[in-house]
């Protein structure tokens, strides 16, 4: 599987039909647009009269057209596929005496498939014979088992990371699982399927559902934000509607870029960090997550999601405040944990009066102050102790959450 520019749709054919009759005619009934349809075709306008009477036309219950047996159809494909020669010549020997009694067309196919398949199980006796079959046989399994090897966005695994060929376009099918530690495009973070759709849902369903749950799998893939590379997103793989016919329903997840590769493994989980690590970073990383999510339109246009998003912000700093007073901290670390609570505490007062603000003048008077006790480096000494990143990826707030992230179809 599968940033997600959504998937061309093939464009709609006009109808087909054929020219009105007389001055009033209307416009062809039958005619069914689409590309996957037969042109529907009117009746025939003129007289109806018995078969050769001048100027008859066949009428719309004449006799039906003469059907092509299946019998000949399947000995020609079989004859044509060289494994199956023995039931192509079956099936050909069945179904030309069948073609007369039942008057279906047909013969040229079952007097091919006879043919094809004769010359086919002449040359499976002699490679037989000369040992060519097992060379053949060899051959064909080394080739099933590279194609097995072969790379692509469905055979991703959770923290293998790769090298999109397709640099990230409408469809994913030519990926280079990589080390790591090489230069690569992406890592990925785990996956999930698609459910409560009878049928094809249709791209933008899936991306939605997409971006929302692959962003929740890529925070709990790499806690440690700041070691994210501040070019690297949320993306993810999606299903086509092709690979959806054939029973795909799985979106890879990844934290990818669409410029410059990066070096070096993103995973910062419980699988390779210690107890301390991980309650530090679900600690702290609420507070980085809903200061992320700050409305776009400015107080004086919307003032009430500026108040709520003051409110969000002051529940998560709380919420830190407590989580880092309750755990036992190495001795080691206790020092510069403290010294973050108190700077937390001094920013949970100011949040809360801009939480409060009665009006937007209010809010703006208590805003900058807010931003001032919660500096974007807020931890990085706590974060030194415990052995985590203490830089911010070019000086910005970390990478995997909200940005430019996307998907591309596999």
């Amino acid at each position: 599987m599968e940033p997600t520019p959504p998937t061309p749709q093939p464009p709609s054919s006009p109808g087909h039909g054929g020219p009105a009759s007389g001055p009033y005619a209307a416009p062809d009934p039958y005619a069914v647009p689409g590309p996957y349809t037969s042109p529907g075709m009117p009746y025939a306008a003129g007289p109806y009269g018995p078969p050769g009477a001048p100027g008859a036309v066949p009428g719309p219950y004449g006799r039906p057209p003469r059907t092509t047996s299946g019998l000949a159809v399947a000995s020609f494909v079989s004859g044509v596929v060289c494994c199956l020669p023995p039931l192509g010549l079956v099936l050909g020997l069945i179904a030309l005496p069948r073609l007369r009694a039942r008057d279906q067309a047909g013969k040229g196919l079952a007097v091919a498939g006879i043919v094809l398949s004769a010359v086919s199980c002449l040359l499976l006796v002699v490679a037989l014979v000369t040992g060519g079959f097992s060379r053949f046989w060899q051959e064909f399994r080394q080739g099933m088992e590279e194609a097995a090897r072969s790379d692509s966005a469905f055979s991703l695994r959770t923290g293998q990371c790769f090298v999109d060929h397709g640099k990230s376009g409408e469809y994913a099918t030519d990926v280079e699982i990589v080390d790591c530690a090489r230069p690569h495009d992406g890592e990925v973070t785990g996956g999930f399927k698609v459910t409560g759709f009878d049928g094809w849902p249709g791209e933008p369903a899936i991306d939605r559902i997409a971006e929302k749950r692959c962003e929740a799998l890529n925070s709990a893939y790499a806690l440690d934000t700041w070691a994210v590379p501040e070019n690297v997103w949320v993306y993810y793989y999606l299903p086509s509607e092709q690979s959806w016919r054939f029973g795909d329903r799985t979106v890879t997840c990844a934290l990818a870029t669409e410029g410059k590769p990066f070096a070096g493994a993103l995973r910062s989980d419980a699988t390779v960090l210690d107890a301390d690590q991980v309650h530090f970073l679900k600690t702290m990383n609420p507070i980085e997550a809903v200061v992320l999510r700050e409305p776009e339109r400015d107080p004086d246009e919307d003032f009430a999601a500026n108040k709520a998003w003051a409110g969000q912000v002051l529940a998560a700093v709380d919420g830190a405040r407590a989580g880092l007073g309750k755990h036992p901290w190495p001795d080691t670390a206790r020092r510069p944990v403290a010294e973050l609570g108190t700077d937390l505490d001094a920013a949970a007062e100011q949040w809360r009066e801009l939480a409060g603000a009665a009006d937007p003048d209010a809010y703006w008077e208590a805003y900058d102050r807010a931003f001032e006790l919660l500096p974007e480096d807020t931890g990085a000494g706590a974060r030194t102790a415990l052995g985590l990143t203490d830089t911010l990826p070019g000086g910005g707030t970390g990478g995997s959450g909200d940005g430019p992230g996307g998907g591309a179809s596999v």
